[in-house]
């Protein structure tokens, strides 16, 4: 049996919905989330999954314990999102308001700009890159779902798929990736 990894983000919280970084600051999930996590929990219900792993924030872990309902969930830090630094909490709008030198530079090359009070994207991409390849490893020849967040779900994409702008790619609320391999 190949390995067959469930990527998910979680479902919407209030931030999400009014568009404002939620990045590392714990963020409950919405009615509509908890609804979009019972409806991945209908669809997947008949998968055999092994094991199930979930960022330890608080929309994450939620989305988990619904989505799999009964299932062992084990939660692992370096599963969590990107933290925006002085960003977190506001929206495009207001960032562009209060910091337009640097969310301009951002913008341009986020690669090239630590926010301040925030992470290293860089860092952020090794920290995600090397707890997924831990978690491909123990579990080869299974199927596994992993809930996360956009940020760490684009870094695992963009390296299977070879695309170094990885934040540049979709990842929708509630949405499933599946690697086969």
């Amino acid at each position: 049996m190949p390995t067959k990894i469930i990527l998910i983000r979680h479902g919407q919280t209030l931030w999400s919905r009014k568009k404002r970084y939620c990045g590392s600051s714990d963020i409950s999930l919405s009615a509509r989330g908890r609804n979009q996590a019972r409806k991945l929990y209908q669809v997947l219900k008949k998968e055999k999954i092994s094991k199930v792993y979930s960022s330890n924030a608080a929309r994450a872990w939620d989305f988990a314990k619904i989505a799999f309902k009964g299932m062992k969930i084990k939660t692992i830090t370096q599963l969590r999102e990107f933290n925006f630094g002085i960003f977190e909490g506001l929206n495009y709008e207001e960032i562009k308001q209060k910091y337009p030198q640097i969310y301009g530079r951002w913008l341009k090359n986020p690669l090239a700009v630590d926010l301040p009070n925030g992470e290293n994207l860089n860092n952020f991409k090794k920290r995600v890159e090397k707890i997924f390849a831990k978690i491909a490893r123990v579990n080869k020849n299974k199927t596994i779902a992993i809930v996360t967040h956009a940020g760490p779900i684009k870094v695992i994409l963009g390296d299977i798929l070879k695309k170094k702008e990885f934040w540049e790619l979709n990842v929708d609320l509630a949405s499933m990736h599946i690697i086969n391999g």
